[in-house]
């Protein structure tokens, strides 16, 4: 399916650890990602070299930008295809990874490729604004991670208060994550955190990439977040 050398060299030029084992179950997970998209709509990305690039090196960076100790407990907000967790799991087998997606039919393909390759993670079926208020959710993990789900602002109510205190919310972003994050100040200090830090990064077909490092310095106040219509339509900005 995918060039396994060019994935492994790839992964080298940006000092990402990558054996030719976990190469090999990127390249399954590649496939399987092509076979169900033709059965769902799980990214408008299919060809190889861009899964390798725009997928699997866009979501290992995280790797790059955060250092995450041994056993860390990391949830995935609106994880659709299983960006960035399961590409980051297939490289760090020790974390104990949560998927949490609105849709079931996603978390039941993340079920055959987490089978298939053997990644270990809980898959919530529920909404983020929902499992963020229940007690086994709520500042529960260590990292809270998104890709592409929505803008900065509406991000960190959605996936703050998943966070513990001492935590980190990391949010994969694009060229436009410098910006996004001055709109973020305010959210950011309402929902008891602060700016740790915004990585760049370069794909190699010149896309820029932003990654947010947010630390969360106190609990969310028990208002947050609020119901979905009022995340949209009023940002905490």
């Amino acid at each position: 399916m995918i060039d396994i050398a060019y994935l492994m060299n790839l992964c080298g030029q940006y000092e990402l650890p990558l054996t030719q084992e976990q190469a090999e179950k990127l390249d399954v997970y590649a496939g399987l990602l092509v076979e169900w998209n033709q059965k769902m709509n799980l990214t408008a990305i299919t060809e190889p070299k861009a899964i390798v690039e725009k997928h699997f090196l866009d979501s290992l960076l995280l790797l790059k930008a955060a250092e995450l100790p041994e056993n860390t407990s990391l949830i995935d907000v609106g994880t659709g295809a299983g960006f960035p967790s399961v590409p980051v799991g297939i490289l760090r087998g020790d974390l104990n990874l949560t998927l949490l997606d609105s849709l079931n039919k996603r978390l039941t393909f993340l079920e055959a490729v987490c089978s298939q390759v053997g990644v270990k993670a809980r898959r919530v079926h529920a909404r983020a604004e929902e499992a963020a208020r229940k007690p086994e959710f709520r500042e529960q993990y260590e990292v809270a991670t998104a890709r592409a789900v929505a803008n900065l602002p509406v991000l960190c109510e959605y996936c703050l208060p998943y966070v513990k205190v001492g935590g980190r919310f990391i949010a994969l972003k694009g060229a436009e994550a410098e910006q996004e994050t001055q709109a973020a100040k305010k959210a950011i200090s309402l929902l008891g955190a602060r700016l740790q830090e915004v990585k760049a990064f370069t794909l190699p077909d010149g896309g820029r990439r932003g990654i947010v490092v947010i630390e969360k310095i106190s609990q969310t106040p028990t208002k947050y977040p609020r119901p979905s219509g009022k995340i949209a339509k009023s940002p905490l900005v």
